[in-house]
């Protein structure tokens, strides 16, 4: 890793995203926007976002390529959120417990996904895009007949069926926000949900110091020669792919906890494409995955969201923004995945 900090080089789309951002904190400068208000935002979103896009690492690493399949740890996350919601376990505690619920939920999940993308090597992205869009509508059966019994849960007519939103407010909304809060100047910095994710990035980083973790790697970078060195590749690739779920259902258990509420039903779908995008303009090749690139290009990405459509409603007519923050966050992703063709090609 630190000879990879020393050999880094900016490329280009850091330095177009870059510009764009200055271009936008300069906008919001002249239109008189609260700076410290946004940059406590994007602080806030580049771990919300951030362990979504971490968790695309092993997998890339291990040469099953990017995680289109994202939604299926989403779902596992999902269900531990909601198991900790019916049983009314509030505060820290009842984060923690989400954690565990979507450890177990994730570790069968991410197992039974491995075996899948095992049997599919080579067209891993395919497999993955296809298994996390078929496997939203089977959970939209799931959510509407679960038998979950807080009332706050449930649709209000008929009392079967959980509702596309459920609130945290009353359970574990920002708590990890809220813990440790450093105050500098005006400016809120949440210790807590930094150590979280810094939490996350060292597990990482140790997983990769491992023996396990060692052949993870030389596994993506070449197979044919880890299969000769006696290495077993399926299971190598077993072991990352579960770990990539897991990781996936911690980072909705965040994500969830920052934003206040559960999203369920169709959510998910939406998820996976966003984190792709920012680990690819991080300077990701796709074959190959660092902490810091999903850190920059978590912050990046975040970042330009946070600050495009405040300025937006400023500029233009309000019924325009939704359709210009649409126009951004497809162009970035078509971008990004234009950028991983073209690094896979110069390799």
């Amino acid at each position: 890793m630190k000879n990879y900090l020393k050999n880094y080089k900016i490329q280009t789309p850091q330095i177009i995203i870059s510009f764009f951002l200055i271009a936008l904190i300069c906008l919001a400068f002249i239109l008189d926007m609260d700076l410290v208000v946004l940059l406590n935002e994007s602080l806030i979103k580049l771990v919300m976002n951030g362990i979504l896009v971490l968790s695309l690492i092993p997998m890339i690493n291990a040469g099953a390529g990017m995680n289109f399949g994202l939604p299926v740890g989403i779902i596992g996350g999902l269900i531990g959120l909601c198991l900790a919601v019916n049983f009314r376990i509030t505060g820290l505690f009842g984060f923690v417990m989400s954690l565990l619920f979507s450890l177990v939920i994730c570790l069968f999940l991410g197992w039974i996904y491995g075996l899948i993308l095992n049997k599919v090597k080579g067209r891993e992205e395919i497999a993955g895009t296809f298994i996390g869009f078929s496997f939203i509508p089977l959970m939209n059966y799931f959510w509407t007949l679960v038998p979950f019994q807080n009332r706050e849960m449930l649709y209000p007519i008929g009392g079967q069926g959980l509702r596309p939103k459920i609130s945290l407010e009353n359970y574990f909304s920002n708590v990890l926000d809220d813990m440790w809060l450093l105050q500098v100047g005006s400016l809120e910095i949440p210790v807590g949900l930094f150590a979280f994710y810094g939490l996350v990035c060292i597990f990482i980083y140790l997983f990769f110091q491992t023996k396990v973790g060692r052949a993870t790697i030389a596994v993506g970078e070449n197979e044919a020669f880890s299969k000769l060195s006696g290495l077993d590749i399926s299971r190598i690739r077993l072991i990352a792919i579960i770990i990539s779920t897991v990781i996936a259902g911690f980072g909705i258990c965040v994500y969830s906890q920052s934003y206040g509420f559960i999203q369920l039903y169709d959510e998910p779908l939406s998820m996976a494409f966003p984190a792709i995008s920012a680990v690819l303009i991080g300077g990701s090749t796709g074959k190959k995955a660092y902490i810091f690139e999903a850190v920059l290009g978590t912050y990046l990405l975040q970042t330009m969201y946070l600050l495009t459509i405040p300025i937006a409603n400023e500029i233009l007519i309000p019924e325009l923004t939704e359709i210009l923050r649409t126009f951004i966050t497809y162009g970035i992703i078509l971008y990004a995945l234009l950028i991983k063709d073209r690094r896979g090609n110069k390799q």
